[in-house]
């Protein structure tokens, strides 16, 4: 189990999140909001140069590089959103309500903000706590 932190930069939270492959646990709403942080600003970077690169697709809508990079962090992306889903005390199971069209990521988007438990639950302690 990771614990934080609090005098942790914001690119510590991103680095935790890409070395856990952890699917078990509770993850606080910084720890994932400053990776999907750092994962949107990274896309943007590849998606540019993608373009300059000629290796951007106007289809799909993503390149080469950008599609290596979300595909080599699929893994770390699913886990702290299933740790996310913990700290709320949601199964990890919750996570497939993004395969409703736009109620589920709607759903999604509520589920990710709500603060977590404030005592232990069933997947953890409380990372504040343990910070």
């Amino acid at each position: 189990m990771i614990v934080n932190n609090p005098g942790e930069t914001e690119m510590e939270w991103f680095t935790k999140v890409i070395k856990n492959f952890s699917f078990s646990g509770r993850a606080r709403r910084k720890e994932y909001w400053m990776f999907f942080l750092f994962v949107f600003l990274i896309e943007i970077v590849l998606g540019v140069i993608d373009y300059a690169l000629g290796t951007f697709s106007t289809e799909s809508g993503i390149g080469l590089l950008g599609g290596l990079f979300a595909l080599g962090i699929l893994i770390q992306s699913i886990a702290v959103g299933v740790r996310r889903l913990h700290d709320t005390g949601r199964s990890g199971w919750w996570l497939l309500i993004n395969l409703l069209p736009v109620l589920g990521s709607i759903i999604w988007l509520v589920l990710m903000v709500l603060e977590g438990e404030q005592n232990d639950n069933q997947y953890g302690p409380n990372p504040k706590r343990a910070a």
